[in-house]
């Protein structure tokens, strides 16, 4: 079977840098819902549409296609008294953005009173390559197809 519309693919991939620094390794496959789900990059989806299992693709793309650029207003600097104890660097917690939505944010550094946080996809602001390797494709269910992305294994579980 061929990716398409409806389909849970199946993949292995390695992200790079475009200098070819490794972002991620996948140790484990991703499942994800092919057709227009936001379940994985829009150019992602495109480059792997009729691809079969075993076909591997390379795909270098620039940040604004990837994760887009970085949005310095994403940075926030928030007074230490203001976070339970055991506030690590590198733990990620959900808060607030400018317009009240929710919003992940990454704790970049720990400095006196002050910790530091960065709201952006670590990799956004990067050109990176995508090197996908098709494992499986098979029809998605009907509830997959409802629920928009994958059960099961490698997947979502409700």
């Amino acid at each position: 079977m061929n990716i398409d519309k409806d389909t849970a693919v199946t993949l292995t991939f390695k992200v790079t840098t475009a200098q070819g620094k490794v972002l991620d390794d996948s140790k484990d496959p991703m499942v994800y819902l092919h057709g227009g789900y936001d379940n994985t990059l829009p150019k992602i989806e495109a480059a792997l549409q009729g691809k079969a299992p075993g076909e591997k693709v390379v795909l270098s793309l620039k940040a604004e296609d990837a994760f887009g650029a970085r949005d310095e207003s994403l940075v926030r600097v928030i007074p230490k008294t203001e976070f339970p104890p055991g506030i690590k660097v590198g733990g990620t917690l959900q808060g607030p953005d400018e317009k009240g939505e929710p919003q992940v944010y990454t704790v970049m550094k720990i400095k006196g009173p002050e910790v530091h946080l960065d709201g952006n996809h670590p990799w956004a602001g990067l050109d990176l390559v995508f090197a996908l390797n098709v494992v499986a494709v098979r029809a998605a269910s009907l509830e997959e197809i409802a629920h928009r992305h994958v059960h099961g294994e490698h997947g979502h579980h409700h």
